[in-house]
């Protein structure tokens, strides 16, 4: 063996080293959906004194919101502008949605008022008497029910306040709120308090104003002549709660902006416990499965290609912790596809060394094996570019979770190349090099085409001679999903609908029906409750408010004899138009990005051919979940944009072979024979991959659980339908453009020969 292959062998080792040193010493940051809490979307708009909900003010809202949740005491909140005019404010370990979205939505503005007269009454109920004078006001006495105080205009405001502080009053259990004063404040408040002393009645009260009500009413018990300057003490018979939430809300301060909470999720610690738990299972049973698969078909390469593989679970869990990247749900997932792809670089090396050794067996295993990694290299640049953009996509225009995917997607990509190209390189160049494996090439897995290749070889079969029977048969799947979606709608999820999302776990079994009849009696709009995981109890609904979830809530904790809310999802109408909307500007995006990447690699024609192709598996796909009425979500939505991906992926494989044998072919050789030829050489590579990602996919469906069940059986289909289409779809298609628009290797030699109808050179 080379000294440069020995070098490249403790490279690669120190390059595993290094990972392991910061898998071993960092920990990963998880999503919410992982380690349960609250996430609040909140929406800025212009304040009624005329500040602009812009980029600064905004900025300016998050630092007043950051305030108010170090106030509450949380660990690590995670508080982030989202665009010019948007806040997603994290909240680990909180278990109420509402609560979280209603505390940071409130405006917070805080007045100080002189009492002036108390003890109205209204003359009608629900009437609010009539101020003695112009500027007072009038407010219910939080003190005496069914009763109204006078008070006089603001003396002190929000900014006049530097700082508080919540405690239990020296020598008592009783819970206060200590207030203090900025140098104006405090000069304002001693002078309003001197007045106060000195008066008699209510007009001995100091009143206390949050967000237009009354929150306390004390007199001032200093003797006349005195006053209180610098600090002063709220009381209200609070509890440690309420303590703590007004110290927040005071220490806070105003917002510059209005906000309005636009979507919050809950996810429970538990739930994201089992699904860390189910992924890792399945991604190492679809290793498993995956390796044993590939050994068997590649013998020895392919246990060196399981080894490389099995370094790709490190490769990516250290970039992800060294990049800082949050782990989410459907990370785990893209993890997990991502194996899938790592795959189908080493089959597609495998195979092009497979056919260079029967072609020059006497060069050598080793020879063979560095020409089929150069020849396979364009096919995986080009193949994992394609997918590189869906995951840029689901970055730049998902939310959430679906970013996360889009980031740990793009890791996966990226190790799975680093473990084909450059680990499973240096691992199976080593071992064909040495001596005793070399002297029995049927060992190393590739001396040998394999059994499918001799197979698909001795019966030549013309799949271009029916191409036009292919296109019917396309055309034939893609207008029967259509008429999924006209006849049955989509179920969209709450993500681009609006609405809400419950579900419980409960002390005693429930079944879908007995979760029915114990929500008949409620008058909330349920769209459907459904049976997860076995044990669990989702809700969907309408948008609702929390009194209304609230008696959601009551109902399944009785019927299931306790209950606990696992998780809670709500997001308003208009913000799920603008998601769907974003799903569809993303999809025509992918489109656009893909055609405009195949047209410079390729040709247009190549382009147009594969775009049809990928809207033909979506479609069927979407089809399919409209048929059977599974959700259409944002979880569907990344797996659409990774069939974009794996659709593509299969195709530019089929492309790239025909161009490569296109560009050698000789006079009176016909581009549909060379498409054919092209579509024939690359199955074994399409079977052997898509058998290895279904290991993958099926692992997910089955152990991943309800939340990744829909994602991974939408990714089967796909992956069947893609495969598919890249041989009996775009092939095809390009076939018959190639007849219109011939591909330029044709153009010099117009002169001298004709093209016949079938587009060959005569």
């Amino acid at each position: 063996m080379s000294r440069a292959a020995w070098i490249r062998f403790v490279l690669v080792l120190g390059l595993l080293a290094g990972c392991a040193a910061i898998a071993l010493n960092m920990k990963p940051t998880l999503g919410l959906d992982l380690r349960g809490g609250v996430s609040v979307t909140l929406q800025t708009y212009d304040s009624p004194n005329g500040t602009v909900a812009n980029a600064e003010n905004t900025d300016r809202t998050k630092a007043v919101l950051e305030q108010r949740v170090n106030a509450l005491g949380l660990s690590e909140p995670n508080i982030v502008r989202s665009g010019e005019n948007r806040i997603i404010v994290e909240l680990p370990g909180v278990k109420d949605a509402d609560e979280a979205a209603e505390q940071l939505g409130q405006t917070a503005q805080l007045t100080v008022h002189a009492v002036t007269a108390g003890g109205l009454t209204a003359e009608e109920p629900g009437q609010t008497p009539e101020p003695s004078e112009e500027g007072n006001l009038v407010m219910e006495d939080p003190d005496v029910p069914d009763t109204f105080v006078e008070l006089a205009p603001a003396v002190l405001e929000g900014e006049d306040i530097s700082g508080a502080s919540s405690g239990q009053r020296e020598g008592s259990t009783t819970w206060v709120v200590n207030v203090d004063f900025s140098r104006q404040g405090s000069a304002a408040f001693s002078e309003l308090s001197a007045a106060a002393a000195c008066a008699q009645g209510d007009q001995n009260r100091i009143a206390i104003v949050l967000d237009d009500r009354i929150i306390s009413a004390p007199g001032v018990n200093v003797s006349c002549g005195s006053s209180i300057s610098g600090s002063t003490e709220i009381s209200g018979d609070f509890t440690v709660d309420e303590a703590n939430e007004l110290a927040a809300l005071i220490e806070g301060g105003s917002l510059p902006l209005e906000v309005k909470a636009i979507e919050s999720r809950m996810m429970g610690p538990t739930l994201g416990e089992k699904a860390i738990d189910a992924s890792i299972w399945a991604g190492i049973i679809g290793i498993t499965l995956t390796g044993i698969f590939i050994v068997a078909v590649y013998r020895f390469v392919g246990l060196m290609a399981t080894v490389a593989l099995a370094s790709y679970a490190l490769l990516s869990y250290a970039m992800l912790i060294a990049l800082g990247s949050t782990l989410t749900l459907p990370g785990l997932a893209g993890f997990v596809l991502a194996i899938g792809m790592a795959i189908d670089a080493n089959v597609l090396v495998f195979e092009r060394a497979r056919e260079e050794y029967a072609a020059y067996p006497s060069a050598g295993l080793r020879r063979a094996l560095q020409v089929g990694f150069n020849k396979a290299w364009t096919a995986i640049i080009d193949s994992n570019v394609t997918t590189l953009l869906a995951a840029a996509l689901l970055f730049f225009l998902g939310s959430g979770p679906i970013k996360g995917f889009g980031v740990t997607l793009t890791i996966g990509v990226v190790a799975s190349m680093i473990s084909a190209l450059i680990i499973a390189r240096v691992l199976t160049e080593l071992g064909v090099a040495n001596k005793t494996i070399a002297r029995h090439p049927a060992v190393t897995g590739i001396g040998d085409i394999g059994r499918v290749r001799k197979w698909l070889e001795r019966k030549d079969p013309d799949l271009m001679k029916r191409r036009k029977t292919w296109l019917v048969v396309s055309a034939a799947a893609t207008v029967l999903a259509i008429a999924g979606i006209a006849v049955n709608g989509l179920n969209l999820g709450v993500e681009f609908s609006g609405g809400r999302v419950l579900e419980y776990s409960t002390q005693k079994t429930l079944t879908a029906d007995d979760a029915r009849d114990a929500l008949s009696d409620v008058d909330v709009p349920i769209a459907s409750v459904q049976e997860t995981d076995g044990d669990k109890i989702l809700v969907r609904t309408g948008v609702i408010d929390g009194d209304e979830a609230a008696e959601i809530n009551a109902a399944i904790e009785s019927a299931g004899e306790g209950a606990t809310l696992e998780r809670d999802e709500k997001i308003s109408a208009s913000f799920g138009q603008e998601l769907r909307n974003k799903a569809l500007i993303a999809f025509g995006v992918a489109f656009l990005a893909q055609l405009a990447y195949l047209a410079v690699r390729f040709k247009w024609t190549f382009g147009v051919s594969a775009v049809v192709a990928m809207v033909h598996d979506v479609l069927i796909v979407v089809g399919l979940f409209a048929w059977l009425g599974k959700p259409i979500d944002g979880i569907f939505l990344a797996a659409a944009m990774t069939i974009i991906g794996l659709s593509v992926n299969d195709t530019v494989v089929v492309f790239d072979r025909i161009r490569e044998r296109w560009r050698g072919s000789q006079p009176g050789e016909t581009f549909m024979a060379m498409a054919n030829k092209a579509a024939v050489e690359t199955l074994p590579r399409t079977v052997n991959t898509g058998l290895g990602t279904m290991f993958i996919l099926a692992a997910l469906a089955i152990i991943g659980g309800d939340s990744l069940r829909d994602f991974a059986i939408a990714l089967l289909v796909g992956l069947l339908v893609g495969t598919y289409s890249s041989v009996f779809t775009a092939t095809p298609l390009v076939s018959y453009f190639q007849q219109k628009w011939p591909m330029a290797k044709e153009l010099p030699t117009k002169a001298k020969y004709e093209a016949d109808e079938s587009g060959a050179v005569v």
